[in-house]
């Protein structure tokens, strides 16, 4: 059944299927520490239930195993034309749908076997990463990240709980060595040491799950990022080997790759919906979107950019004006120097 198992879910799409068995995470102890020096900032949800979340049996009662699935989602040179960088991840489709209906299959094949699952990416109380390297699937980066010695960084992780007993794999073996890459690429040094991450100095954190207003000291860290950040992903040697995915639908879509800086501000509640319809990026909403995009402006921006920064500064939502006011402070300023260094 195990072997039926992989051959269905290669036939779903998904680029390795791995096994564990439920038991308590690996890294439990660590999560629980890193939760109680607070550096998982105002996530809230990572902290509800930790028990439960690092074990699968209390999730799922009668959990036997935990089959692991991998799906590559590397796109090679398929980037924006402009300034304005995404997370590789958001680039696309929301993979949360595509991998969920992959799934769909592998557990109805499992329910016929007589075993009752739960299915999860990122959508669950699951620290996916802790049984993927136990799975075999890849092993904790020095990042936080998952690692696999053919994907390198570029794949999504999808769970299956089942109460149906199978033979664990070998977990991974770790192959960062003596590397340290990915700690020094991080702009805002979020990595505080190796395999620790402080999520209130990570850029995806501060781009996608932070709510308010991004704290002054990062806005210029930031760079043209607009959703999330790649950099300790882009540097790790292991992507040497990773191959394009075969999934159309996590490239770039036209519209978006040529839209400048100014024509995302400029953006509509309505247009932003209808852009990122089916999109990660839709879950940040509009209003910390174009915060996102201001930042961004006011790092990379011009003089040509200072009519719509200065429209939205007089905004009505707070959020946004604030952040438009300060990137025409900085736009402003770039020019007055480059025009005393004339």
């Amino acid at each position: 059944m195990k072997e039926q198992v992989i051959q269905l879910a290669h036939e779903c799409g998904f680029d390795a299927c791995r096994f564990t068995t439920a038991a308590a995470a690996t890294h439990r102890s660590d999560y629980f520490d890193w939760l109680e020096h607070g550096l998982h900032a105002d996530m809230g949800w990572l902290a509800r239930s930790p028990e439960r979340r690092s074990d699968p049996r209390i999730v799922l009662p009668e959990c036997r195993s935990v089959i692991v699935l991998a799906c590559n989602y590397y796109q090679g040179n398929d980037v924006r034309q402009q300034t304005g960088r995404f997370a590789r991840y958001a680039f696309g489709s929301d993979y949360h749908d595509i991998l969920l209906d992959r799934m769909e299959p592998i557990a109805a094949f499992l329910e016929r076997q007589g075993g009752t699952q739960k299915c999860y990416v990122d959508t669950g109380p699951m620290l996916e990463r802790d049984f993927a390297a136990s799975a075999g699937i890849g092993w904790h980066g020095k990042s936080t990240m998952c690692l696999n010695e053919n994907l390198g960084t570029w794949f999504f992780l999808g769970t299956i709980l089942t109460t149906l007993p199978f033979a664990p794999d070998t977990p991974a073996k770790n192959r960062c060595g003596s590397c340290t890459r990915c700690i020094k690429a991080c702009p805002t040094q979020a990595i505080t040491a190796p395999y620790r991450l402080d999520a209130r100095r990570c850029i995806s954190y501060l781009t996608i799950e932070n709510k308010g207003a991004i704290p002054l000291e990062f806005r210029r860290l930031i760079g043209d990022r607009i959703y999330g950040c790649d950099d300790c992903l882009e540097a790790c040697p292991w992507n040497r080997f990773a191959q394009v995915s075969s999934e159309a639908r996590f490239r770039m879509p036209g519209s978006l790759r040529r839209l400048e800086l100014r024509d995302l501000a400029a953006l509509s509640e309505q247009e932003f919906r209808q852009l990122f319809r089916g999109s990660p990026v839709k879950r940040i909403k509009h209003n910390r979107f174009v915060r996102n995009v201001c930042v961004a402006l006011g790092n990379v921006g011009a003089e040509d950019d200072l009519p719509i920064l200065c429209a939205l500064a007089r905004h009505s939502d707070l959020l946004i004006a604030e952040h438009a006011q300060w990137a025409v402070n900085e736009i402003e300023h770039r020019e007055q120097t480059v025009g005393l260094e004339r």
